[in-house]
């Protein structure tokens, strides 16, 4: 699945996770696969199973991938 890189760091320092959303602007690119940039996720404390917990909620609206 693909995400906005931007949208991303917006949910998270919305639900005021600063630290880990300053973390994703630094070291992933701007459209982050999550197959592809799982091990760069996982070194910012974001695992897929969080990313598709944030989606059911609504967080990403429409700026993702399948």
């Amino acid at each position: 699945m693909e995400l906005d890189k931007q949208e991303l760091v917006r949910v998270l320092r919305t639900e005021g996770d600063n630290d880990t959303a300053e973390k994703v602007e630094q070291r992933l690119p701007d459209r982050i696969d999550t197959d592809r940039d799982g091990d760069a996720l996982a070194e910012v404390g974001l695992d897929r199973t969080q990313l598709m917990a944030k989606l059911a909620g609504g967080g990403f609206g429409t700026t993702l991938t399948p």
